[in-house]
């Protein structure tokens, strides 16, 4: 049994209903560690940013609950994985990209080398010049191609 439930108010804030009856909203689901531990370390915050729960680890929450934070954590974040580069316009920046990720494909500037971060050895995480960030999970496992492209930018 989860002791806690997480639904949205009529105003389509999302709602945590504690076990004793009490509600908090609005609540925003935060993750901890959304690159290395996206499964674990998952915080239920207030509007001020305080802390309301802790959630170790979303595998062992009922599957409705599960399915219901997810939602709320996907709603907030927004980090496409790039799968693929398509190419870029030139290997000199600011530079048009177009790659494919796990939401479709896309274009976006790349305005310096500056821009491409490395997390760890193999994820890098990418800004473009509207903000958005793209990640890279895994450099080791993209294409060829892809590598290639990307080593003109490292």
């Amino acid at each position: 049994m989860t002791p806690f439930d997480l639904q949205r108010d009529a105003f389509g804030r999302w709602t945590l209903v504690l076990v004793d009856g009490t509600r908090h909203a609005p609540v925003t689901a935060l993750r901890a560690y959304p690159v290395t531990s996206p499964e674990q370390g998952i915080a239920l915050m207030d509007a001020e940013g305080h802390e309301l729960l802790w959630i170790d680890d979303l595998a062992k929450l009922d599957a409705a609950v599960r399915t219901t934070v997810l939602q709320a954590l996907n709603e907030r974040e927004f980090l496409p994985e790039i799968l693929r580069l398509e190419g870029v316009s030139s290997f000199a920046t600011p530079s048009t990209w177009t790659v494919m990720t796990d939401r479709g494909e896309n274009q976006f500037l790349l305005k310096g080398e500056e821009d491409i971060r490395r997390l760890t050895g193999t994820v890098l995480l990418i800004n473009d010049a509207d903000g958005v960030q793209y990640m890279i999970r895994d450099l080791a496992a993209m294409d060829k191609h892809s590598r290639k492209l990307l080593d003109r930018f490292l």
